[in-house]
């Protein structure tokens, strides 16, 4: 595999004993936009936390840029995005940017270019808990983005962000990914779907689907990526 993505291979995670992820596995290569699309509750989040090392994995294995997950010489290599902003709600935005910029060593320079490029630029001396929920995801996305990450690992960063917006944020995601990195983008909106260079989908803890968004639609005869879905889900029974 590539040094510039990441390789599951028979990852399974049992939590509270259940079964979270059953013998998944996968390769996300440099330089695509890879979405991991499912419903609610199938085991995005979980794949995404094994994928920068924080899971604590039952069977299997993850190598993420070479090394083996969790490894300390990746913390500055990649970028996450959780759920719920991962940012200090009693800061203005540009103090955020600036702690983080100082714990990673990156110049402040890139904190005007990461605001910029987040729309963010207007908000800067706003404190973070005044923000909409949206805006506080731009936030930590823009904390992401400082160290240049060569991979990016975002959990649902469009989650009610505008349409406007969530369009700029594909093209940020797209233009990472032409530059190098690899970019791995959750999301349970299926129309977001089309977006994508390749497709994970997801059902109870299992892959379903690894294919390019046109071979998927291809491969199982319909028009939308919501429609595939459910025909594989039909398949899969």
């Amino acid at each position: 595999m590539t040094t510039g993505g990441f390789e599951v291979t028979g990852l399974t995670v049992v939590r509270g004993g259940t079964e979270v992820l059953r013998d998944l596995s996968c390769t996300v290569s440099a330089g695509e936009v890879t979405g991991l699309l499912g419903p609610s509750g199938c085991g995005k989040s979980t794949l995404m936390r094994a994928v920068v090392g924080v899971q604590q994995i039952t069977r299997g294995s993850v190598r993420v840029l070479g090394e083996p997950a969790g490894s300390a010489s990746l913390r500055h290599r990649i970028g996450y995005v959780t759920q719920t902003p991962s940012v200090y709600d009693d800061l203005t935005v540009v103090e955020n940017l600036e702690f983080f910029a100082s714990v990673l060593g990156v110049p402040r320079s890139r904190v005007g270019d990461c605001l910029t490029t987040v729309d963010l630029s207007s908000h800067r001396d706003a404190v973070v808990g005044r923000l909409s929920g949206g805006e506080r995801s731009r936030v930590s996305l823009a904390v992401a983005l400082l160290g240049e990450p060569e991979l990016l690992v975002l959990d649902e960063p469009t989650v009610g962000l505008d349409p406007v917006l969530r369009q700029d944020l594909w093209g940020t995601f797209h233009a990472l990914a032409a530059a190098g990195a690899a970019v791995l983008v959750s999301s349970h909106v299926m129309d977001e779907a089309m977006r994508c260079d390749r497709l994970l989908l997801m059902r109870d803890g299992r892959l379903i689907a690894d294919d390019p968004p046109t071979a998927l639609l291809a491969r199982t005869g319909t028009a939308d990526i919501e429609s595939a879905f459910l025909a594989l889900v039909r398949e899969d029974r």
